[in-house]
């Protein structure tokens, strides 16, 4: 499952859209705003997106997660609009019959997605500022 929402993201419903019988394995990966970014203290963030475009990469990486990895199921969802501290702007649930590549898909599915998929992010500091952030900048971010 490929999604885009303008709403918080459930991971509850996440996991469980993943769980499957013959799965031994649910690895989910939460990224969510922090308050300090380098020292600087952050009061939101905003993710705007070339919603079609994005969502073909998206699916695109889905299914070449899917060949890599003896995936069970699969599922990413992205975050547009402003992004309170401590609430997911991404979500990724993988599932499989071993952690090992359950563990693995979902890392490289976020690596791969903040590397490819046209969606961009504004830092909006404490201090009034903004800051348009451009994944290769922030890769382990």
């Amino acid at each position: 499952m490929i999604q885009l929402t303008d709403n918080p993201i459930d991971a509850t419903a996440l996991l469980q859209s993943v769980q499957q019988p013959e799965a031994g394995a649910v690895v989910l990966f939460l990224g969510i705003t922090r308050q300090f970014t380098k020292g600087r203290e952050t009061a939101t963030l905003s993710y705007e997106a070339y919603r079609e475009m994005a969502a073909k990469e998206l699916e695109r990486l889905e299914q070449q997660a899917r060949e890599r990895w003896p995936l069970v199921d699969c599922s990413i969802v992205h975050r547009l609009g402003e992004v309170p501290l401590a609430e997911a702007s991404v979500a990724i649930a993988v599932s499989s019959a071993h952690r090992g590549d359950a563990f693995d898909a979902g890392r490289w599915l976020i690596d791969t997605l903040k590397e490819s998929v046209p969606i961009w992010k504004q830092e909006h500091w404490a201090d009034g500022g903004a800051e348009w952030v451009h994944p290769a900048t922030n890769v382990n971010g």
